[in-house]
């Protein structure tokens, strides 16, 4: 036998023993095993090919040529790792060279005492289901190999994994493992046995064979002469091993480098990883011992480090912003000021979060004071004094300053770096600027910095340019590219032409001093002694080429002075000030938004507004940003300007000019006005456009905390509260919804809810009637099923909930049920012992969670087979159980949720921002059970809002805990315990945020469990509590360390809680307990001392407010879509007729809601009975006389004289704030117009119908949805009326329509034609027939997989990209022709090579037509046009 055939078969076994492979989770290499190579196990035969290349590699081998020197030629180390792979991926082909049961017979010929084994030995263990990754994917399992033992097998992968790589396997590991072979005849198995015999491997040292095989000594002996024991070719094996090292090694082009191990980022997209949150800055943060939300808030951030001088400054800044919306008493300023340093000394030094600050840190956001009192002569006992107690600080304002911290950071980013640029100037180029120096550090907005930099970069533009140029670009550095106009000025500047701006007499800081009138004395101008053009026509000022001239000269100072003016930071510090003290808002209409805006649009509220104060907008927020949605749609121009800006100018003027008499002083006085004159242009532009953009940064910042108290209010909400039980108490809840079903047509989804929230029963109901015994009238076919369902579950409260108005009515239903049939609760007891049951309640429960539910990925995944409205019912009922894990739940979709009317001008961003600390304040209110959260998803989505922690860090928390067991025993375990090997859930940083807001239920049967990890308290404030519960206990310090070394540290509050002594508590007295902490510990506690006391009576009480109960306009809106100010009384709406009697109209308007058109309301006519006007299915306009909310109907007026005064909203304003003059002219202009088109203001009673033309129509259904419609007068005649619908976005049809047997010239036609072809009675059946039937059609085509939504173009290049990544396949997609409204393009492309074609699709009622062939729907014309195109294949071949 060759010697390389051990060699071969060593390298072999090496590498097949452990291979490698990715870790889907954790992006880590792994080892793995693999089965055998071959189809159901057989091995490949490919001897011949490894014979040749063991041939190579042993001469290589004794050669020496395997290790690698230095001075190699490329193309030997090229060709030797090509072989080197060559040989690799050979040898995994090869199959393992086990030991099998014919190799076990042959060698054992020659021992008397082998047995060999007989076939009644084999067994079949239980299947068992291996890892997917333990097998090798390219080997299928046979149905043969279904019984074979898998534990044998899991087994002998186990031995292989603990194997090192390079060690070669013996005859021990290969029975571990070894497999069955079918043979076909005597010399196949002969052949086998020989290749077996020839791959099998030796293991070093021989040892353990015996006991394997069964061989005796002698036999032994025998094996070991024929064969040898290996040891001998150890320095190939060692070489084999090296070379095994070398191949992880990569070439490049140098031929150097390391094979980095694959990470996720190696497979996975960007995009995907962030979505998961499994990037590296992920990664860190999970690492990093970090508040999460401080890491991310101050990533921007990670380099700056405050130092004393800038921390103290930063509580003043933020007091001087916090201290005008506070409007606190003098006196109160000061602790204010020191208050907010402690919360920034904890946000900053000590890394709390607000949660932990308001919970732990209480006593240092109030201000209490002792307040002397009169002694009392009755009671020498008396307190001396009183505690005087002012909050100063809330939990939003806690938000708001470290939103303001994040907001000085920049600021001092920003200044840092300005400094920075400014000390490399005074370095390099010498530069002193006194403005700049003063100017820096009392820049205290991001504003004022602007403005220092922007004066920075102008004074000394050349000079930065010279440094940028020497020292390159740096990181965080101010420079940038100058303009053009700056280079001009430069010039100007370096030129004599300066003299004749300094010849001004006052420099702009000096002029901007005076205007500032704040501090300094007044700087006086002085007057040259020539005139100026005199002076600029002097040799001294000319200056070849640039300025040949004096009047170029004149005009050149002027424009520099001037720029000197604006970009002083003084000067725009004084107009800035102007503008927000004196500035007002206006807008104004623009052409298009004269023909759109008009009494009954939402912007007309702000059409004509004039003069409106800065302050008078802060109160609405909501209006200004209407105002600027506005203005992006091309509707209004909302400008900003200085009131009063006349007398502002004239005082500037008298900071500016000189006090002298004389021609010459006039006319310098004259150039100066002039060159302000020219600033102020600038500055207005500036200032207006900054105080613009500060109002919608404020207005927003508004509007998103009115959506965070809101959502706080939706949040701060108790689970439904059972009749007898506390609050906190998990209800049993059953649900029923109709959705937008008709009451008693349509079915009534239900779902039943345990505690727990698992959903035992659901089902559906459909008539739920109660019989009338007068009537003789029966119960509906599933009352008794209710009952007996309401029996048998015994729920705590009835939810009910829909869509639509009727919902109201199954609500009645159900109620009317309840107590028709006494059906009643489950049983409590009451205050006097005795076991009671109320009726059952039935609510209407708030249904935003669920309607965002129904339809998610997340109720497909736990409730598969629910139909959506039983979905619906579903979350219906658990946020009757918990609202605040229903919110939670939903994650980012929470800012789809309206909670102000306004939050849609608002960037998603900062709504999200607010909703997330509203979340969090109520999350930590309530604590969140950690062993809870390990096994439920529900109570997990809360880890995420607990204080300290965030969504990377809440599921490494959760991941911690499983590897640890799966549940948690003491608060203490969180930070790990080396001693009882649990790892660390959290750092010590993270976990002194978290630890008290994690609470872990006690269990009085277990040593370890401690009561206080049950309860708000800290563990920093243990020992308070436990000398509380002893104080309480009244213990004396031998009993206490008695009873700790007996019991633990907890040992005391588990003595107060066994004796049930938790009252006793309240008999301590804390105020003195604190004022021995303040003395010895300079540690405020009195509020913490309260909320110990509080938590050893009721551990974590719930603090949360009652369910709340929807209102009567909640109610209204949910069911109708409808507010107080989108419908009320005097409005004009469309109503739909359903019956009309003589005297009677009864009706419904779109919303819903029920209408009734009493006698006298429908026509002043007497004796004429309501039949001959109106119809039924009619729908006309009327007028709401009444709006009942509650029971969702109105009173309705058909009068003429009231459907001619239109409704319009009144408004609060003052006389100057609204031009009424362009107002009336603008009336005025659009009834010229109307009569300039020459078309009679014909008036049509139908609730679409419009005076517009196409324009207009156009503009008005631009946001309406596709398949809306106007109708309108036609300029074709008044026997004509024109109907434009909306297609698709920006793609409208105007369809002509001819009326026919018209009464008179103004009346609507009896028969109406559109195209000579389709014919119609009415309006409304044109609009059902042939409008809404063409727009269903539209919907169909668009919502098929085969429309494309781009244009033409895109899905001619999607058809050719497919055919090249498809060649032999043809492909075709439809797409929307813009130019031709109603018709579509149907591309296709009949193979690769093909060119792209299309056809046109025409979209008519109820129909597609295709080449003059109509199709019912998508298939039948996708079919139709397959059909159509082999046809025309087919005689093009017979042509």
């Amino acid at each position: 036998m060759p010697v390389h055939d051990f060699i071969s078969g060593e390298a072999e076994l090496a590498d097949e023993s452990d291979d490698e492979s990715l870790d889907e989770e954790t992006g880590e290499i792994r080892k793995k095993s693999k089965g055998r190579n071959g189809t159901n196990g057989h091995p490949d035969d490919s001897s011949e090919e490894e014979t040749d290349e063991d041939e190579e590699a042993m001469r290589k081998v004794q050669e020496g040529f395997i290790v690698e020197d230095e001075e190699e030629p490329s193309e030997v180390r090229e060709r030797r790792r090509r072989d080197k792979k060559k040989r690799r991926r050979e040898e995994r082909e090869e199959e393992e060279a086990d030991l099998d049961e014919e190799d076990l017979d042959l060698i054992g010929e020659t021992n008397p005492g082998f047995k060999r084994r007989t076939p009644s030995e084999q067994k079949f263990k239980r299947l068992k289901r291996g890892h997917k990754e333990e097998q090798d994917p390219r080997v299928p399992r046979g149905v043969n190999e279904i019984f074979d033992s898998d534990d044998e097998e899991d087994a002998s992968r186990e031995d292989r994994r603990k194997t090192p790589r390079a060690a070669p396997r013996g005859i021990e590991d290969e029975f571990a493992d070894f497999i069955e072979q079918d043979f076909s005849g005597e010399e196949g198995q002969e052949g086998e046995n020989e290749d077996a015999e020839v791959a099998r491997t030796v293991k070093r040292g021989f040892v353990g064979a015996k006991d394997t095989a069964g061989l005796d000594e002698a036999a032994l002996e025998d094996l070991k002469e024929a064969f040898g024991d290996g040891g001998e070719y150890d320095w190939a094996l060692d070489l084999q091993e090296q070379d095994d090292q070398d191949e992880r090694r990569f070439d490049g082009e140098d031929g150097e480098g390391f094979l980095k191990a694959i990470e996720l980022k190696d497979v996975f997209e960007p995009s995907q990883l962030a979505e998961k949150m499994l990037t590296d800055d992920d990664n860190l943060i999970r690492a990093t011992d970090e508040p999460e939300r401080f890491q991310i808030a101050r990533k921007p951030y990670k380099h700056l480090i405050l130092t004393d001088e800038q921390f103290k400054d930063e509580s003043g800044w933020i007091s001087e912003m916090m201290l005008p919306k506070k409007q606190l008493e003098p006196e109160l300023r000061e602790p204010f000021q020191k208050s907010i340093a402690k919360v920034l000394e904890f946000m900053n030094t000590d890394e709390y979060e607000v949660p932990f600050i308001f919970q732990h840190r209480k006593d240092y956001l109030i201000h209490a004071a002792k307040v002397a009192v009169t002694p009392d002569p009755f009671n020498p006992n008396a307190p001396q004094y009183i505690v005087s107690a002012e909050k100063l600080l809330n939990q939003s304002d806690l938000w708001d300053i470290f939103d303001y911290d994040l907001k000085f950071r920049a600021l001092t980013d920003k200044r840092n770096a300005l400094q920075r640029t400014y000390n490399n100037l005074a370095d390099v180029a010498g530069v002193h600027d006194e403005v700049f120096l003063e100017m820096l550090p009392s820049a205290v907005t991001m504003e004022e910095l602007q403005d220092v930099q922007d004066y920075l970069h102008f004074q000394h533009s050349s000079k930065l340019a010279d440094l940028a140029i020497s020292n390159g670009p740096t990181t965080n550095s101010t420079q940038r590219r100058p303009g053009a106009s700056r280079m001009i000025f430069d010039k100007i500047r370096n030129s004599k032409v300066y003299g004749l701006v300094r010849a001004f007499g006052i420099t702009a800081d000096a002029f901007a001093q005076n205007a500032f009138k704040k501090e300094g004395r007044r700087q006086y101008t002085e007057d040259p002694g020539v005139r100026p053009d005199d002076l600029a026509n002097s040799e001294d000022i000319i200056d070849f080429p640039e300025y040949p001239s004096g009047p170029q000269c004149l005009r050149a100072a002027r424009a520099m002075f001037a720029e000197e003016i604006t970009l002083s930071p003084k000067m725009r510090k004084v107009m800035r000030r102007a503008y927000y003290e004196n500035g007002v808002v206006e807008c104004f209409r623009t052409e298009k938004g004269l023909r759109k805006i008009d009494e009954q649009h939402p912007y007309y509220e702000f059409k004509y507004l004039r003069n409106q104060e800065l302050a008078q907008i802060a109160p609405h927020p909501d209006m200004f940003l209407r105002m600027l949605k506005a203005e992006e749609e091309g509707l209004v121009e909302v400008r900003v300007r200085l009131q009063h800006a006349d007398q502002t100018k004239r005082r500037l003027y008298g900071d500016l000019e000189s006090d002298n008499f004389s021609e010459v002083a006039d006319a310098w006085n004259r150039e100066r006005r002039d060159a302000l004159d020219m600033a102020l242009l600038k500055l207005d532009k500036i200032m207006a456009r900054g105080v613009k953009e500060n109002l919608k940064t404020e207005c927003e910042n508004q509007v998103a905390k009115l959506c965070r108290e809101e959502f706080l209010k939706k949040l701060d909400q108790a689970p439904y509260k059972p009749k007898g039980m506390i609050l906190g108490t998990v209800p049993r809840v059953l649900t029923l919804s109709n959705g937008t079903g008709t009451y008693g047509r349509e079915a009534i989804c239900w779902a039943w809810l345990e505690e727990d929230g698992r959903v035992l029963e659901n089902g559906k109901f459909k008539d739920l009637a109660i019989g009338d015994p007068e009537r003789n009238t029966e119960d509906g076919a599933d009352v008794q099923a209710f009952v007996e369902l309401i029996a048998r579950r015994r729920p705590d409260v009835i939810g009910v909930s829909g869509f639509s108005t009727e919902t109201r009515k199954l609500y009645n239903q159900i109620d009317l049920i309840v107590k028709t049939k006494d059906l009643r609760g489950a049983e409590y007891e009451n205050e006097d012992g005795q076991e009671v049951s109320d009726t059952l309640e039935v609510v209407i429960v708030n249904d935003e969670v669920a309607r965002l539910y129904q339809t998610s990925n997340r109720a497909n995944m736990e409730h598969p087979g629910f139909a959506p409205l039983t979905k619906y019912c579903v979350a219906l009922g658990k946020y009757l159980q918990n609202p605040m894990k229903e919110y939670a739940s939903l994650g980012p979709e929470i800012a789809s949720i309206s909670f102000d009317p306004s939050q849609g001008y608002v960037p998603t961003e900062k709504i999200l921002k607010q909703l997330e600390t509203a979340m969090v304040d109520m999350v930590n209110l309530c604590g969140v059970d950690v062993n809870d959260a390990a096994n439920d998803q529900y109570t997990a989505n809360l880890l995420q809002y607990v204080c300290g922690l965030g969504p990377r860090k809440a599921s490494q928390l959760l991941k911690a805990i499983n590897l640890n067991g799966g549940a948690v025993s003491t608060r203490a375990e969180l930070v790990g315990d080396a001693d009882a090997r649990k790892l660390p859930a959290v750092g010590p940083r993270v976990w002194n945020n978290c630890a008290s807001f994690l609470w872990i239920e006690f269990d009085s049967t277990e040593p370890e469990s401690d009561y206080l990890d049950n309860t708000r308290v800290h563990p920093e404030d243990y020992d308070l509590g436990r000398k509380m519960a002893a104080d309480a206990l009244e213990l004396d310090e031998e009993d206490i360390q008695a009873e700790q070394q007996e019991n633990g540290p907890g040992a005391i509050v588990r003595k107060l809680i066994k004796d049930d002594a938790q009252e006793k508590v309240n008999d301590l007295i804390l105020e003195e307990y604190a004022e021995q902490l303040e003395r010895n510990f300079n540690q405020r506690k009195r509020a913490t001392l309260e909320t110990i006391r509080a938590e050893l009576q009721q551990p974590y009480e719930e603090l949360r407010r009652n369910f709340a109960l929807l209102s009567t306009d909640e109610i209204f809106t949910m069911f109708t879509g409808e507010t107080r100010d989108s419908l009320c009384e005097g409005m004009i709406v469309p109503i739909s007729i359903r019956r009309v009697t003589d005297n009677l109209i009864e009706a419904r308007l779109d919303c819903g809601i029920d209408g009734q058109v009493a006698e006298n309301e429908i026509s002043t006519q007497l004796d004429v009975s309501a039949k001959q006007f109106f119809a039924p299915h009619q729908t006309i306009q009327a007028k709401i006389k009444s709006l009942n909310r509650k029971h969702l109907t109105a009173q309705l007026s058909l009068l003429e004289d009231d459907l001619r005064r239109a409704y319009r909203k009144e408004h609060d304003r003052l006389g100057d704030e609204w031009d009424d003059r362009q107002e009336q002219q603008d009336k005025e202009l659009m009834q010229e117009k109307n009569g300039v088109s020459g078309r009679t203001q014909r008036v049509v009673k139908h609730p679409l119908f419009h005076s517009f033309n196409s324009t207009q129509a156009e503009e008005f259904l631009g946001s309406q949805s596709r398949g809306d419609l106007v109708i309108r007068p036609s300029s074709k005649g008044l026997d004509h009326l024109a109907v434009t619908w909306k297609v698709s976005d920006s793609v409208y049809q105007h369809i002509d329509v001819l009326e026919l047997d018209k009464d008179n010239e103004f009346s609507v036609g009896k028969i109406l034609k559109i195209s000579g072809r389709f014919t119609y009675s009415d309006l409304d059946e044109l609009i059902v027939n042939h409008v809404k039937a063409m727009a269903r059609k539209v919907d169909e085509l668009m919502l098929n997989e085969k429309y494309q939504g781009g244009t033409k173009i895109d899905t001619e290049r999607w058809l050719t990209t497919y055919t090249e990544a498809n060649p032999k396949r043809s492909v075709y997609a439809f797409c929307i022709n813009p130019q031709y409204p109603g018709y579509f393009f149907l591309c296709f492309k009949a193979g690769m090579k093909a060119q792209v074609q299309n056809w046109p699709v025409k979209v008519i009622p109820g129909a597609y037509e295709l080449q003059k062939v109509q199709y019912q729907d998508m298939r039948s014309l996708c079919n139709g046009f397959k059909l159509l195109f082999m046809n025309m294949q087919k005689e093009k071949q017979r042509g």
